[in-house]
């Protein structure tokens, strides 16, 4: 019996496969060039949560930002909580199950894949995907403009889980840490001008009411304080936005207490130090940057918060 192809038509078979991946291939290149995505640059083999590591891992993993582990009980309570706002179509296995690859990819630096498995679930996925976008926008975005409109986005998200979920710590957060982000991307007549100060004081001060121990927190809102009294100085940031530096050294300190063993800690005690005291505090900024450089990274936000405090140092 004959061949049901002759050679000549394998040949054309294999060129249509051959051509239709290419064609996905460069899809994929395209896509993800537009939409500004950048690699991971760095060895992730240490950064590998799949599975049951990630549960195990998840207490070190999140001692910063007080994140719940998303199990089943936790899903089927954002699904709750959510009401309307919640993900249609997914129980709360399903939803859990989402939450967890999505928390996976994003510890191990697949910021990309970590933001579209969270955003995809609306506002209960919000928390992963603001931090997923938040962190790549921070260290691997270097067009000004495309970071703003980052962390733009990523504060739209952010408030759309403040309104589905007013209850959880970093549906606040997640709001401070991307719009404080903004700020510091735009003129400081321009964010007091907008209120983002008020804004993003707020937010911190929600959360640290809804979890007193979110080290993340803390900083941020030791930053907050530093930044202020930078900018504007002592007496009219005390005035009028309640900065004080007693305050910040109070906060960092606690959340250096909480997370010793967090690069980013150590890197905002060394810019809280030269952002209160400049020069006179100098070898102390530059001993808490040291330290951040040191530490092993336990994820690949880890990783990216102790090269930027090396590259600090040269």
């Amino acid at each position: 019996m004959a061949s049901l192809f002759s050679n000549h038509s394998l040949s054309s078979l294999h060129n249509t496969i051959l051509r239709d991946m290419l064609g996905k291939i460069l899809e994929n290149i395209m896509a993800s060039k537009k939409s500004g995505w950048a690699k991971f640059p760095h060895d992730q083999k240490a950064f590998d949560y799949s599975g049951d590591k990630l549960k195990k891992a998840w207490p070190a993993l999140h001692g910063g930002d007080c994140e719940p582990y998303p199990d089943e009980k936790r899903a089927a309570a954002l699904i709750k909580a959510a009401g309307k706002a919640a993900p249609k179509g997914l129980d709360a296995e399903q939803l859990a199950s989402q939450l967890q690859q999505a928390w996976a990819a994003y510890h191990r630096g697949d910021f990309q894949q970590a933001f579209e498995l969270s955003e995809a679930l609306g506002p209960v996925g919000a928390s992963v995907a603001c931090k997923a976008m938040g962190i790549h926008t921070t260290y691997l975005v270097e067009d000004e403009d495309e970071q703003l409109k980052q962390f733009e986005q990523a504060g739209k998200i952010a408030e759309a889980a403040i309104a589905a979920l007013p209850d959880e710590a970093n549906s606040h957060y997640r709001f401070a840490f991307t719009m404080g982000r903004y700020s510091q991307g735009i003129s400081i007549t321009k964010a007091l001008k907008m209120g983002l100060a008020t804004k993003v004081r707020k937010a911190l001060d929600a959360t640290l009411e809804l979890a007193p121990k979110h080290a993340e927190a803390q900083t941020a809102l030791a930053l907050y304080h530093a930044e202020i009294i930078s900018k504007i100085g002592a007496m009219i940031g005390g005035m009028t936005y309640g900065a004080k530096a007693s305050e910040a050294e109070k906060l960092m300190a606690s959340a250096l207490k909480l997370t010793p063993d967090s690069p980013i800690a150590h890197l905002e005690h060394g810019n809280m130090l030269m952002l209160l005291y400049g020069d006179k505090k100098e070898d102390a900024a530059a001993n808490a940057i040291e330290k951040a450089s040191k530490l092993k990274p336990k994820d690949a936000m880890e990783k990216l918060d102790a090269e930027h405090a090396k590259a600090q140092l040269e």
